[in-house]
């Protein structure tokens, strides 16, 4: 069950980032954008130090600042 939540959390948070942003993406892109994003905003939780338990809802937080950075940054560089 965990790994059908981290997709279904990275397709959620990748969408939510595309929508933030104001760009394109499909099922594909979104769960792309969403799943480097939750891997980017962990880090980012983990440098920071900041006390995220892991429920469902840190992780769509986390997975969803960590998406909007990774395409805000992508858009400035690629696009």
């Amino acid at each position: 069950m965990g790994f059908i939540l981290w997709i279904i959390i990275g397709v959620v948070a990748g969408a939510i980032a595309h929508r933030v942003l104001n760009s394109r993406g499909g099922f594909i892109g979104s769960l792309v954008v969403g799943l480097v994003g939750a891997l980017l905003g962990g880090e980012l939780a983990h440098m920071f130090r900041l006390n995220v338990t892991g429920g469902p809802l840190d992780q769509l937080v986390v997975a969803t600042l960590g998406a909007i950075l990774f395409l805000f940054l992508w858009k400035k560089l690629f696009g």
